[in-house]
């Protein structure tokens, strides 16, 4: 990939794939390391992208793949199995404005099983669309939509 291509890759996309690792990581340092990460290998394996998608969608695919390794690699090293995931609503969006509800719903999604987690967090954290979530995941727009749906009415019924 030519510098100047890069360079324009790099500005377009660095704070959108920041925020979306933020949603994995919870964490700003791991999230930095990762998106350089994920730009280094972009970079580096451009000629991998095949155009199927959109950029950002490929940048965001290349970042979660990095941060399972590492959860990978950590979960070895410290000689347990490896944790779920952590992942990623319309009457949800607004209780995220209460402290205690967002509190409420933090945990409920710590404790969600994959995927409806990480679509939720990539919909409502991430604000991708349906099509990018289905692309992450190498599944439908249709399929992101039930699985964003169905985790919603999973974190209103533990909210009850």
């Amino acid at each position: 990939m030519e510098k100047n291509t890069a360079e324009k890759l790099y500005e377009a996309f660095y704070m959108k794939v920041f925020s979306y690792v933020m949603t994995l990581t919870g964490d700003r340092n791991d999230a930095m390391d990762i998106t350089q990460e994920t730009f280094l290998r972009a970079i580096s394996t451009s000629k991998g992208f095949r155009g199927e998608s959109e950029c950002y969608t490929w940048l965001c695919a290349i970042a979660r793949n990095i941060f399972i390794d590492e959860k990978r690699h950590y979960s070895r090293l410290e000689g347990e199995p490896p944790d779920d995931i952590p992942d990623t609503g319309t009457d949800i969006e607004k209780k995220l404005a209460d402290a205690d509800s967002a509190y409420r719903i933090h945990c409920i999604l710590h404790e969600m099983e994959e995927p409806y987690k990480e679509v939720f967090q990539l919909r409502v954290f991430g604000e991708l669309s349906f099509r990018q979530i289905g692309s992450i995941f190498g599944k439908t727009e249709t399929w992101a939509r039930v699985t964003y749906h169905r985790a919603r009415l999973k974190i209103i019924e533990r909210m009850d």
